[in-house]
């Protein structure tokens, strides 16, 4: 028995709630990378396709609502209905966000039949907010999938299709080879001229292996209904999410955190009975007027029961740093673990905690006591000047759109940045100097990127310092097409006579130091 739900990504939107109001009553799309990935019934009937871009699609319908599409809020939002499934029928195998399987043979003894123990699972769907869901029954998964979506077709409107024992070849035959989800092989079979199921499960199965490979033998045997998978249920994984609600609810930050003290301690020795440890949580909040306030936090370590409680005071706390007094009394707070390590690979070493684990333990002690913003990191980004390639983030948090943002940022090509090794004491503003040539003059810097005399000496920190040499100019340029944001900047390296090199700017007409290679 297969349940399909068709357009899930739009019904678990509309069940998360993460959509605007004005999304109520228009056709909805859900978009990823430019392009309509689902779209209710209503689009649909307008022409709103999947794989249209953005544009076309509201060319199609002008009235279009569309919507970030976000994996994990399918995921999300198909849970709490695979648990109302395992309350009636044991043996759930979800295969992906909105399609599952079910063993048949026991539902249909308990409640009479299978089309009974269909209808049953309807209408707990149908309370569940799912009016729309299918479902088909066959001998293997692949057939019984296919027949819920043929569900569409019939004429009695009908949601439940039952598929014969032993009639799925027959089923299957007219079908076309689209339906395998294997693009390249059902063009090469199309150009064989084989276009249904029926005639490629025809072919030989040991040619159609020895020709198409082991994927291919796999097709061959869904599409001659010789599916021999069977359900494997799933293991309801365990419950490691942590919340209380507060009756009345409170309006001090003090009160909220010591209310939630035993629930932390509840929710750090569940993960270790487990034998885990979380590096990031998420904390949601609910306020009385129905507001809420999510967050994810990280930890560099792994969370501690007293860190837990840290991050949702700071999540109290907001950005004011206040101690008491919110906008809205908090009646829910929930924690869920966002990412789940062995607690082995976390064990202290033989001789006991290390340096790092010291380090760590001493920061997150200040940040308690000084607030999330109290301690902060360098993280390097992309960029030309160099206080742009410094990001700060809070100790323990992610850096602004992720590491691997980071990542691609600070390995993207910059025209225009210094060669070699960086600096390595940079000025939080940058120092100002006199750069001047053997007769006096000011060095300049013209459009062509050229000086205007060799460097001899330069001003800088109360004291002339004489060039022994020098390097450059490397000349940056940004947003030339604007006349508001035109910024021109020549930056020139020098090495003096102590043996100190310098790295200077030329901007307006101004020389300055950026930093200095000690």
């Amino acid at each position: 028995m297969v349940l399909w739900c068709p357009d899930w990504p739009i019904v678990a939107a509309r069940l998360s709630g993460t959509l605007s109001e004005d999304t109520t009553d228009a056709p909805l799309a859900l978009v990823e990378h430019g392009e309509v990935l689902a779209c209710d019934a209503p689009a649909r009937r307008a022409g709103v396709r999947r794989g249209l871009r953005v544009r076309e699609a509201e060319a199609r319908c002008p009235e279009l609502a569309t919507a970030d599409y976000d994996p994990i809020v399918d995921t999300r939002a198909f849970e709490p209905i695979l648990l109302g499934i395992e309350e009636l029928m044991p043996g759930v195998q979800p295969f992906r966000a909105g399609l599952c399987a079910i063993r048949s043979r026991g539902p249909s003894r308990y409640y009479g039949g299978e089309s009974a123990a269909a209808e049953v699972l309807l209408a707990r769907l149908d309370e569940l907010g799912v009016p729309d869901a299918r479902i088909g029954i066959a001998d293997g998964p692949f057939a019984a999938e296919q027949a819920a979506r043929s569900t569409a077709f019939q004429q009695d409107g009908s949601r439940i299709l039952v598929i014969p024992s032993g009639a799925s070849p027959a089923f299957l035959a007219p079908l076309p080879l689209s339906t395998l989800g294997r693009p390249e092989l059902s063009s090469l079979l199309h150009r064989l001229g084989i276009s249904t199921l029926g005639a490629f499960g025809a072919l030989p199965a040991t040619e159609v292996r020895d020709r198409f490979g082991a994927d291919g033998a796999r097709a061959h045997r869904l599409a001659a209904g010789a599916d021999a998978r069977s359900v494997v249920p799933r293991v309801p994984p365990t419950e490691l999410a942590v919340s209380i609600a507060f009756e009345p609810p409170l309006d001090r930050i003090d009160q909220l955190t010591f209310g939630f003290r035993q629930s932390a301690e509840r929710f750090i020795t569940g993960l270790a009975e487990a034998g885990l440890v979380t590096t990031a949580i998420t904390i949601s909040m609910r306020s009385e007027r129905g507001e809420r306030s999510t967050r994810t936090w990280l930890h560099p370590r792994w969370f501690t029961a007293g860190d837990v409680l840290d991050r949702v005071r700071w999540q109290l706390q907001g950005s004011s740093n206040i101690d008491h007094g919110l906008a809205s009394p908090v009646e829910l707070v929930e924690v869920v673990p966002e990412t789940l390590d062995d607690a082995a690979e976390h064990e202290e070493g033989l001789w006991g905690s290390g340096p790092d684990e010291r380090i760590h333990s001493g920061l997150a002690r200040v940040q308690s006591m000084l607030g999330h913003d109290g301690v902060v990191t360098a993280v390097p980004s992309g960029g030309r000047l160099l206080l742009d390639r410094r990001i700060l983030v809070p100790w323990g948090s992610v850096p602004p759109g992720g590491e691997a943002a980071v990542a691609e940022r600070r390995n993207r090509p910059w025209p225009g940045t210094i060669p070699g090794a960086a600096p390595s004491t940079v000025f939080d503003t940058t120092v100002p100097v006199e750069v001047v040539d053997a007769t006096g003059l000011t060095v300049a810097v013209d459009e062509r990127s050229t000086v205007s005399a060799a460097p001899a000496r330069f001003f800088a920190l109360s004291d002339w310092h004489v060039i022994d040499g020098w390097a450059g100019p490397w000349s940056i340029d940004e947003r030339w097409w604007d006349d508001d944001g035109h910024h021109r900047v020549h930056r020139l390296q020098v090495l003096d006579d102590s043996g100190e090199a310098w790295l200077l700017l030329l901007e307006e007409q101004h020389w300055r130091a950026e930093a200095r290679y000690d």
